[in-house]
C-alpha cells in the first residue's frame, strides 16, 4: 500500500460528504474519533506512568550509599543486574505505548475516484474501516503495554525485596 497524505484523506472525505453529510455519518465519525481520543489519552497516561516506574525502578542503582534500597555495583553485581532487568519490561511497555500513539489510520482511495454515485459510500466504508482497524490495533498495543508494565512492576518489587533481604542479612 502506498503512503497517503492527510490531503488525500481530506479530499476523500470531501467527496464522501458532498454538500450535506447525513447526520448518521457524522454521528458515526464522531463516535470513532471520540474512541480514538480516549485511547490516545489512556496510552499517554500509561506512557507517563511507565516513565515514573522506570525512574523508581532505577532508584536502587542511583540511591545514595547507605539508603535502604541502594546497591553497589561492585559489591552487589547480581542485585544491580536484577534491578536493570526489572526495568526492561517497563521500557518495552513504553515502546508499545509509543507505537500505539504513532499508529495512524491508513486510508486507501485507490480505484474509487471514478465510481460514480457509489464512490462516496465506498469511501465512507473505507474511512470507517481505517478508523476501526486503528482503534483495534491501539487497544491491542495498550493491553500488551499494561501486561508488560505489570510484569516490570512485579520484577522490580521482587528485586527490592531481595535488596532489603540482603541488607537485613548482613
Amino acid at each position: 500500500m502506498r503512503s497517503s497524505t492527510y490531503r488525500t484523506r481530506l479530499r476523500a472525505f470531501q467527496a464522501m460528504r458532498g454538500d450535506d453529510p447525513p447526520p448518521g455519518f457524522i454521528a458515526d465519525l464522531e463516535f470513532l474519533e471520540n474512541r480514538d481520543l480516549d485511547l490516545s489519552v489512556r496510552i499517554g497516561g500509561m506512557l507517563a506512568f511507565n516513565a515514573l516506574m522506570v525512574t523508581i525502578g532505577t532508584h536502587p542503582i542511583s540511591a545514595s550509599p547507605g539508603a535502604p534500597l541502594s546497591v553497589d555495583a561492585a559489591s552487589q553485581p547480581v542485585l544491580t543486574i536484577a534491578s536493570l532487568i526489572g526495568v526492561a519490561p517497563l521500557i518495552a511497555s513504553s515502546v508499545l505505548c509509543l507505537r500505539a500513539l504513532l499508529l495512524g489510520e491508513e486510508f486507501d482511495t485507490d480505484g474509487l475516484e471514478g465510481d460514480g454515485d457509489d464512490g462516496p459510500a465506498k469511501l465512507q466504508r473505507r474511512l470507517f474501516a481505517a478508523f476501526v482497524h486503528s482503534i483495534d490495533a491501539q487497544s491491542r498495543l495498550l493491553r500488551q503495554a499494561v501486561v508488560t508494565t505489570l510484569i516490570g512492576g512485579t520484577l522490580t518489587l521482587m528485586v527490592w525485596a531481595a535488596i532489603l533481604a540482603d541488607k537485613m542479612g548482613r
